[in-house]
């Protein structure tokens, strides 16, 4: 059956479980592409598990440019010609039923479409609530089922001036996404009916990659000659909260605590969270690395001695996760779902968001307490390895969507598409 995964961009480090998923699905049988904006081939190059997989990029189809709007109108017509030789049958439906709906709207829905209407998926999977918005019509137009994800900005943060911002979504979606209770209590208090189809399905990683050696915390530190070793991975925004982990560690230095903080991630708050640091007199303790790729995350993981993320908004967090599977102790805020990553006082400690003061007594105090880094750091990832999997997850994910195709009322068995597939999927130990 095939599956359709709609993201902006593909792939992306700061998305790298997008990436995982897409593989694990292909793995899992399902006939997987993904439908995106754009895809760089720079970013390519810092997956080597995509790009070691002959014709994986067939997989990958961007949309046409649509800005600006006069190229878009240029380009009109060789698309149309072009889906309709790929799906005859549902490029005519598409504009037959669109214009009634929409009049001539439909070229403008079409040109967005379009896409997705030559995949003709038997499921299209909003990967993000945003890009579902105003999308909703597609389920009927070309026959498909439609999942739609909620990972924590597009529940916490979009939309929240209008009541009904998510009522398409909640009306004609087969079924949602979430990453946990959090998400699913906030989806509720925004109008999605509790008895909406729904799976809490939350992130994932490799625990076969995230792998920490021989990693023994054994002794206190936060000294001159050792100093403790802090590390946060995610993108430099507003909701990561990165200025209350720096003021925490001017707290740190006035406690006569010695420490490097060192910070993987870019984005659009570079700047602030550069001038943050000098702001605090910390310039030289903490370091601002820039992204780094998967390989050089488990590094710099191997590295550390506790790993911090002080966000203000969270859904939840793959980084928290991959910390906690390479044995390190956690100290996170209790930002929305982020508190479902780890257990306070077993994995690490949750400390109230916007509070530097609380962050700094739980580093000092995992500091000079090697034992209970060590006993944070093994539970951490025997928790992960016990409800983190990324197989675990992949078959989650195979039920959900199962599920909303048994639930189509329209449909005889699981589909009535059929398309060629070809198997990308590694081969299993049993046939080597």
């Amino acid at each position: 059956m095939r599956l359709v995964l709609i993201v902006p961009a593909f792939p992306k480090l700061s998305e790298t479980f997008i990436v995982s998923k897409f593989l694990g699905l292909l793995e899992k049988g399902w006939d997987v592409h993904i439908a995106c904006d754009t895809s760089d081939s720079p970013e390519w190059k810092k997956f080597p598990d995509l790009e070691s997989r002959p014709g994986i990029r067939e997989r990958v189809h961007c949309g046409w440019p649509h800005r600006p709007r006069w190229l878009a109108l240029l380009l009109l017509p060789a698309l149309m010609v072009k889906t309709f030789l790929i799906n005859r049958r549902g490029t005519v439906r598409y504009l037959k039923q669109g214009w009634s709906r929409f009049g001539f709207d439909t070229l403008r829905r079409f040109y967005l479409d379009a896409n997705l209407l030559g995949l003709d998926p038997n499921v299209a999977h909003f990967e993000f609530g945003t890009l579902a918005l105003g999308r909703l019509h597609l389920k009927e137009i070309i026959d498909s089922r439609v999942v739609v994800s909620f990972r924590g900005y597009d529940l916490n943060f979009a939309g929240l001036e209008n009541p009904t911002h998510y009522q398409e979504v909640w009306d004609s979606a087969d079924g949602l996404h979430l990453l946990g209770d959090d998400l699913w209590r906030r989806a509720q208090r925004r109008g999605c009916p509790p008895g909406k189809v729904h799976a809490l399905i939350p992130p994932a990683i490799d625990v076969q990659f995230f792998v920490p050696n021989d990693r023994r915390h054994t002794e206190a530190i936060g000294t001159r000659e050792r100093p403790l070793r802090i590390l946060s991975v995610g993108r430099l925004e507003w909701k990561k909260g990165y200025e209350y982990a720096i003021s925490a560690m001017r707290i740190l230095r006035q406690q006569g605590v010695n420490f490097e903080y060192r910070i993987v991630g870019d984005g659009g708050f570079l700047e602030a969270v550069a001038f943050a640091r000098h702001q605090m007199g910390v310039e030289k303790a903490v370091l601002l690395l820039g992204a780094r790729s998967r390989p050089e995350v488990r590094t710099e993981m191997l590295q550390a001695d506790v790993f911090l993320h002080p966000a203000v908004s969270e859904g939840f967090c793959n980084s928290v996760l991959e910390a906690q599977s390479m044995v390190l102790p956690v100290v996170c805020s209790d930002a929305d779902g982020l508190a479902e990553n780890i257990v306070n006082g077993g994995t690490g400690f949750v400390v109230p968001r916007r509070n530097p003061q609380a962050i700094a007594e739980k580093l000092i105090f995992l500091a000079s307490n090697p034992a209970v880094r060590q006993r944070m750091g093994l539970a951490g990832r025997q928790r992960v390895i016990a409800c983190f999997q990324l197989a675990d997850q992949i078959s989650a994910f195979d039920r959900l969507y199962r599920q909303v195709l048994r639930n189509d009322p329209g449909r005889s068995g699981m589909s009535s598409k059929n398309h060629p597939v070809r198997n990308l999927a590694r081969p299993s130990a049993a046939s080597l």
